[in-house]
């Protein structure tokens, strides 16, 4: 048995057609987190809510979050973390830009002890990428820098987003996800 991806959305969560949500539709056995406040968060009750979903999980789990996802799963308590085999860090929030996001700082400044990528924007309007630079180094994570790639969402044309996936399967190990085609998914839904 692998691994399973546990997603986390960011703030005001992740509509229909962003990656995020595609990939919840596609990844077999994929968890989603929610969230009872998407629009003014607490950290408190977030982190709850990705601990809870990652312990939930029936094995060991890749986590694939975006924005204030990620800022939230750098706060896991070690119990969550323990269970994360990888984790794809996107676009990574700046808490102390929006004072809605403010409960989140300061952002931890400390080694995660899993595997992680961190991908971010030379572009992205709420986090510099240097600061996303400063992230992935405090926390040990991969740096995957993309050029004008804004927050990496469905605004800025990632939708499907291969790249990601193929970031995904890296952390996941073998067997790997179960990917569904997209026309597949499309047909589940109709049926």
């Amino acid at each position: 048995m692998g691994a399973t991806l546990v997603i986390v959305p960011g703030w005001r969560d992740s509509g229909p057609g962003h990656w995020q949500s595609l990939w919840a539709e596609r990844v077999e056995g994929a968890l989603r987190v929610q969230q009872d406040n998407w629009i003014t968060p607490s950290r408190s009750s977030w982190v709850a809510s990705v601990a809870s979903t990652i312990l939930s999980a029936p094995g060991p789990v890749v986590v694939a979050a975006h924005s204030l996802g990620a800022v939230a799963v750098s706060h896991l308590p070690e119990e969550a973390a323990a269970r994360i085999q990888g984790a794809l860090l996107v676009a990574p929030a700046d808490p102390e830009r929006r004072a809605v996001l403010s409960d989140f700082a300061p952002v931890p400044y400390a080694r995660l002890p899993y595997r992680s990528v961190l991908v971010a924007s030379t572009n992205d309007p709420f986090c510099p990428v240097r600061l996303a630079g400063a992230y992935a180094r405090a926390w040990g994570s991969e740096f995957v820098r993309l050029p004008e790639a804004g927050h990496i969402n469905i605004e800025s044309g990632h939708g499907e987003w291969p790249l990601g996936i193929a970031l995904l399967q890296s952390l996941a190990g073998e067997p790997g996800f179960t990917v569904r085609p997209a026309a597949q998914s499309q047909l589940l839904e109709t049926a």
